[in-house]
């Protein structure tokens, strides 16, 4: 199965965060400031997980700043913590500044099954909206049957959902377990399927150094 234009189109990777300044000089330039390490990563990449919003929210002219500094057809996937009291309508007022940057959001959940909240969100959230549930207790189990068309499980490749969402958690990373993942992949791209996918953040650069890889797999 060969990749197209248009699936290639579909298909966003990247990491987790880009403020690192670690990552110098391997990926970003030894002389770039932080406030340009945003702009030098949508160089590379279309896409990045947005962690800062599950631990506070910034103020709207923090997303539209993010937003100038970068291309058009970027999208950032912004965290929602359902850990903390989020006021879930100011969280969507935020986010909708980073205007069609706007990718899906993350929705992190670590209590136990309550569908009255979950209920509760989803009514919150513009169903428009794509939302990528990322549960992190057992007794949620099942629950993807429940969910809306908009919503998918982090992590599931078999969602019926318009696009997935993956966390790419466990490295080091060989060429050939990218091998495995861009052979994953790539016929849920041939299906119109939009991919995200983020690499873990590590001290050394080695997220975007596999995140560039598994492009390569994917659009040659």
């Amino acid at each position: 199965m060969t990749a197209t234009s248009a699936s290639v189109a579909r298909l966003y990777v990247g990491t987790s965060g880009w403020s690192y300044p670690s990552w110098k000089p391997a990926f970003y330039p030894a002389d770039a400031k932080p406030v340009a390490f945003l702009e030098q990563y949508a160089r590379h990449f279309r896409a990045v997980e947005l962690n800062t919003t599950g631990y506070r929210l910034p103020a709207e002219e923090q997303f539209e700043r993010w937003a100038a500094q970068t291309p058009p057809g970027f999208q950032f996937a912004p965290k929602l913590n359902a850990f903390r009291s989020t006021d879930v309508g100011t969280f969507e007022e935020r986010v909708r500044r980073l205007g069609e940057r706007l990718g899906p959001i993350r929705a992190l959940i670590g209590y136990a099954r309550d569908e009255g909240l979950l209920s509760l969100l989803l009514g919150s959230l513009d169903p428009e909206l794509r939302i990528a549930f990322d549960f992190r207790h057992e007794s949620w189990e099942g629950i993807k049957t429940e969910l809306p068309p908009n919503a998918v499980l982090v992590d599931d490749l078999a969602a019926d959902a318009p696009f997935r969402y993956v966390r790419l958690r466990e490295p080091p990373y060989d060429e050939s377990a990218l091998q495995a993942w861009a052979d994953r992949l790539r016929p849920l791209l041939a299906d119109g399927v939009e991919i995200y996918a983020f690499f873990k953040h590590e001290e050394e650069p080695s997220a975007p150094q596999y995140a560039e890889r598994l492009l390569e797999l994917l659009s040659g």
